[in-house]
């Protein structure tokens, strides 16, 4: 009898490809499997955030997205007889080493990701389809097709839906889907522009509704996103429908060419009414769904892998708990609620009719913008929210705070920085680490302590990325996924064999 699968992750696009990324890097055992013949060849998502970067360094391929990517470096604001122009990366952020927003086709995207897998030895099962799925004792059954129609029972832990909006393993589950569709339809874009100037974001206010450029390089060299003519609904998505939406936002500016694919789509803002149903998970858009404003959903979809996936692992190995993975849901449910509140505030200002929203859109927005971002904080901080680098977990149960917390500096739930000694980028995969904080001369010594090696020189540092210097000696725990869980004043040695007598009983791994 073959052994039950710690892992069967369902759908190998973004997500549940850095799922399976994470899983084979902390050894444990699992499938990947997806009913579509081959990965996407098409741009699709298009932005990967700072946050993101972050977490993936661990996997070993940050470097080669950021490669092959295009990290724009401006935004201009087009409006009826002027053009803001405004610079997105000058604000001064110290504490990531990717403070841009990177363009990259998500065809790229997971073509690197899946390239990571093909190094570890690790199939994935195109053309495998999930028919369904039942609780059958600690384990789940899950019913497979794969290409040639032949089917198969594969028993497994532990299931994750990575497989979209339209998820068979939230079907499966019996998790409600709640939420809306948006009555306008979009038209999506890759092709050349002539007329626009390049490593730049182009915004068009227009009556309409917004157009949007975004510089591309691959499969073209430009991304369109506009809203569909409404006196044009049935009209073929071609290059002369294209033409006419850009001439009516930009004053017959543009000559648009060569489009390597275009597509209408309706958007939808709905969540899963639950992240995990016993041992079935939900994550990326079989979670949540909504309009592409900002460049979230991706990126939300792959985090939610790397929150997960870690604390799979370790329940699978034993070295820690159950109920670890009860804590998925408690931090990202909230993340993904509030990426469907920002996404649906900033659709609506973009698209809206409303006679007050249009006139806002196309003539206050313009004048305002550069008042109200000219400030470098504003700026940093409206970056920080939409480079997802503010998420924390602060009220997470696996986030706790000794009985004398440091003055200033992260709180537990807090993302650790990335710091000039690449210690980000060590952790993601790694395991947990301890973080030892001292005086500002001793810097230079600076490393990570891994929980397991009790002899390991200690970490010091003066200040962690602008958060401004920890008052006196103190350390923290840092969780695989860069997050700090356990933070506390030095000598508080109860508290932290107290926390990872909770979390990690077992081996400490």
């Amino acid at each position: 009898m073959t052994e039950p699968l710690d892992v069967l992750v369902v759908g190998a696009g973004p997500t549940g490809l850095a799922l399976a990324a994470q899983l084979s890097a902390l050894g444990a055992g699992f499938r990947i499997v997806d009913r579509s013949l081959d990965r996407v060849r098409e741009s699709r998502a298009l932005v990967i955030q700072p946050r993101t970067l972050e977490a993936l360094s661990g996997l070993g391929v940050t470097e080669d997205l950021v490669a092959l990517g295009n990290p724009a470096v401006r935004l201009h604001l087009h409006a009826p007889g002027r053009v803001v122009a405004l610079d997105l990366f000058d604000t001064g952020l110290d504490d990531t080493a990717h403070p841009f927003l990177l363009f990259l086709s998500q065809a790229e995207t997971e073509r690197v990701l899946s390239r990571r897998l093909t190094e570890r030895d690790v199939i994935v099962e195109r053309g495998t389809e999930l028919l369904g799925l039942e609780r059958t004792g600690p384990y789940v059954t899950c019913a497979l097709r794969d290409r040639d129609g032949t089917r198969e029972s594969v028993t497994a832990r532990y299931v994750v839906g990575c497989d979209g909006a339209h998820s068979t393993v939230r079907s499966r589950a019996g998790i409600p889907f709640e939420g809306h569709a948006y009555p306008q339809t979009f038209l999506l874009a890759d092709l050349d522009v002539d007329g626009l100037e390049p490593d730049t974001v182009h915004t068009y206010m227009a009556q309409e509704g917004m157009v949007f450029f975004f510089p591309l390089g691959s499969p073209a060299d430009w991304r369109m996103l506009a809203v569909r003519p409404p006196d044009r609904p049935d009209t073929d998505v071609d290059l002369p429908l294209l033409q006419h939406v850009a001439d009516r936002a930009t004053g017959e500016r543009l000559a648009l060419r060569d489009p390597v694919w275009a597509t209408a789509f309706r958007i939808h803002n709905r969540g899963a009414a639950r992240y995990r149903s016993g041992a079935c998970f939900l994550a990326g858009d079989a979670a949540h769904i909504h309009s592409p404003a900002g460049g979230q959903g991706m990126n939300t979809g792959i985090q939610d892998a790397l929150n997960l996936g870690w604390k799979l692992a370790l329940v699978c190995r034993g070295a820690a708990p159950e109920s670890l993975l009860d804590t998925y849901e408690e931090e990202r449910a909230p993340v993904g609620r509030s990426v469907r509140r920002l996404t649906d505030r900033a659709f609506g200002a973009a698209t809206s009719g409303n006679p007050l929203v249009r006139a806002a859109r196309t003539r206050l927005a313009p004048r305002l913008a550069p008042l109200v971002l000219r400030p470098r904080p504003v700026r940093a901080s409206l970056f920080r929210t939409v480079a997802e680098l503010d998420i924390h977990y602060r009220r997470s149960s696996l986030s706790a705070t000794g009985p004398r917390p440091p003055r200033g500096g992260p709180r537990a739930g807090d993302r650790l920085p990335d710091l000039p000694h690449g210690l980000q980028s060590r952790t993601a995969a790694a395991g947990w680490h301890l973080l030892l904080c001292g005086p500002p001369h001793l810097w230079p010594d600076a490393r990570l302590a891994p929980v397991t090696d009790e002899r390991a020189a200690p970490l010091f540092v003066h200040r962690l990325g602008g958060h401004g210097p920890w008052r006196g000696t103190a350390h923290a725990l840092v969780r695989p996924d860069g997050h700090l869980g356990y933070v506390a004043r030095g000598g508080d040695l109860g508290g932290l064999r107290s926390y990872l007598d909770r979390w990690l009983p077992t081996g400490r791994s």
